[in-house]
């Protein structure tokens, strides 16, 4: 899993023109899901995020996590995460999961973001999302499970 994280201020995802999620403070998490990924990765990306501490304390030391800031995540699955450019100009998306295996994967992110006490809206997978954000720093952090 490849997990693309960006500290907002606020954020939203519309569909055809309606609002399927939005959140205040937390992070926007563009969640790629590979074909050999399993609920281990599951379970190590809801741990790194829930507790990562990149939010400021009272010093303007990044040291606060999700929880602290009372923060949320705004959901969105991205196959595209998953490009392969080596050959020509059209990126091959063969590596990312197939939906049966991937909706599943997805699902159990965002439910265990939930289990962990964070609140979660989501756009919707497979759909042509429009993702809106105030970035807040600019903060951004790559997870790949293959560097765990």
């Amino acid at each position: 899993m490849r997990a693309v994280i960006q500290r907002v201020k606020e954020a939203n995802v519309t569909v055809d023109g309606t609002v399927l999620g939005a959140i205040g403070v937390g992070f926007v998490v563009l969640l790629g899901i590979h074909e050999q990924d399993s609920l281990t990765d599951v379970d190590y990306l809801v741990r790194k995020i829930s507790l990562m501490r990149v939010f400021e304390d009272e010093d303007g030391k990044m040291n606060r996590d999700l929880a602290a800031v009372a923060g949320s995540v705004l959901s969105i699955s991205q196959f595209t995460l998953y490009a392969d450019t080596k050959k020509g100009n059209r990126p091959s998306f063969v590596k990312a999961a197939r939906p049966d295996v991937a909706i599943p994967l997805y699902n159990a992110f965002n439910e265990g973001l939930i289990k962990a006490g964070i609140p979660v809206a989501t756009g919707e997978f497979g759909a042509n999302m429009a993702v809106s954000l105030v970035n807040d720093g600019p903060v951004t952090i790559i997870l790949d499970t293959l560097d765990k």
